[in-house]
């Protein structure tokens, strides 16, 4: 049979997919480690999350585990900075930090070959790191300048503005970093942090070639780190009508856009078809945003809509930079296509085109080793498991257009809605 190149293969929706459960260990500790074995790859890579400062709700100040995490590389007590990065880049390897609204993380990625000169170096960021003042000081004028530049920013400003607008000026989630957040971090306090604070509720998620040698040599190393366990009470945010926020900006030529609000967590029945509404409004490069004011009307070069996550409830969030002077008509159009999908329903061809492209775009999600272990990490961190995953893809095979308009009536009004513009 002769294969004709001329035409494009059929998409074929999958019935089901079948998703690796990672192993479960239990350090000396306390601390669990989560484990896909890919032995495809020659690579391994392992990150350690712990809860933030803002998750705990502590009385540190703003920034510290920010300058915490990010000055771990600058040296210990037997390498310098320079050291540090030699060693690293000899063995073709990475450590990578962040943080972000809930979690830490710090992570190796390196090579199976490699990993036994490794990672014992790795684990001495965790405990010998030295902050030294000299490195301190040419972090915070870097930060404070960056702090600088993002107020003048639209779209930095205009997300600092909405997430103190959604979750309350008094909220850690809320807080918006100043200059002078970064005048009072002393070495003292990274200290303090590093010794005291860092390793609250600390997982393990482990990915790669890893065999008993390597899970031994992990569990010897990172099971007698002097960790901390506490439980967590996560708020339970709610929608409060608010008044437009505006911050002007006379030379501006664009003005930037966020409107959203709380929505609902992932263990929640209507969670998927949110999803879907989301994609189908401003979610992909074929949305209705995108088609009314970037292809029709040309008001801007991109809009979108997403699904920010967190523990206890995700949020929804548009966000666009618009031409100033159409400022107000772009966001007249962002509620006539909200409310489009809570009047009517979406037609065969449309419904059909999202059902495609979110199927693809899931499968998509699970495409490499790291991957798994990413995609099991986001769902575990909301208490749930990869029956979430099963779930989810039998609901985009399956949702009707009846579906989209119901969860939009349920959860899209516009008294519920935040809106930042700056600009």
């Amino acid at each position: 049979m002769t294969l004709d190149r001329s035409k494009a293969p059929e998409f074929q929706i999958p019935e089901n997919i079948t998703l690796q459960n990672p192993i479960k260990r239990t350090l000396q500790n306390g601390v669990h480690l989560y484990f896909i074995p890919t032995p495809e790859i020659d690579a391994i890579r392992l990150e350690i999350n712990t809860d933030t400062q803002r998750a705990l709700n502590t009385d540190d100040k703003k920034l510290t585990s920010f300058f915490t995490l990010n000055m771990i590389m600058e040296g210990t007590k037997e390498k310098s900075a320079s050291d540090l990065d030699d060693f690293f880049d000899h063995y073709a390897s990475e450590v990578e930090v962040s943080s972000g609204f809930e979690n830490n993380s710090i992570a190796l990625l390196t090579t199976k070959k490699h990993f036994s000169n490794v990672f014992p170096v790795f684990r001495s960021l965790l405990t010998e790191a030295t902050f030294p003042e000299k490195e301190l000081a040419k972090r915070k004028s870097q930060k404070a300048l960056s702090i600088s530049l993002q107020r003048e920013q639209n779209g930095a400003r205009a997300s600092q503005l909405f997430r103190r607008q959604l979750f309350g000026e008094n909220h850690p989630y809320g807080l918006i970093s100043e200059e002078y957040d970064v005048e009072i971090i002393t070495r003292e306090d990274l200290l303090d942090y590093y010794n005291h604070s860092l390793w609250y509720n600390p997982e393990i998620f482990l990915t790669g070639n890893v065999g008993e040698a390597e899970l031994d040599m992990i569990a010897a190393l990172l099971g007698s780190l002097d960790v901390n366990f506490t439980e967590q009470e996560y708020p339970l945010f709610e929608n409060i009508a608010k008044d437009r926020l505006y911050e002007v900006k006379d030379k501006s030529l664009q003005s930037t856009i966020r409107i959203g609000c709380h929505l609902i967590p992932k263990s929640h029945p209507d969670y998927h078809a949110l999803s879907v509404f989301n994609t189908i409004l401003g979610g992909y490069f074929g949305s209705r945003l995108i088609k009314n004011i970037r292809e029709e009307k040309g008001h801007t070069y991109g809009i979108y809509s997403s699904i920010g996550s967190l523990k206890n409830a995700d949020y929804w969030i548009v966000m666009a930079d618009v031409q100033k002077q159409y400022l107000n008509e772009v966001i007249t159009e962002i509620y006539k296509e909200i409310n489009l999908l809570k009047t009517e329903l979406v037609g065969v061809d449309e419904l059909e085109t999202v059902r495609n492209y979110m199927i693809g775009s899931f499968l998509s999600n699970f495409s490499s080793a790291f991957d798994l272990i990413g995609r099991f990490k986001s769902i575990h961190q909301a208490g749930l498991d990869q029956n979430f995953y099963y779930e989810k893809l039998d609901f985009i095979r399956t949702f009707t257009a009846q579906d989209i308009l119901e969860v939009g009536l349920k959860y899209f009004s516009r008294t519920d809605m935040v809106e930042v513009m700056v600009g």
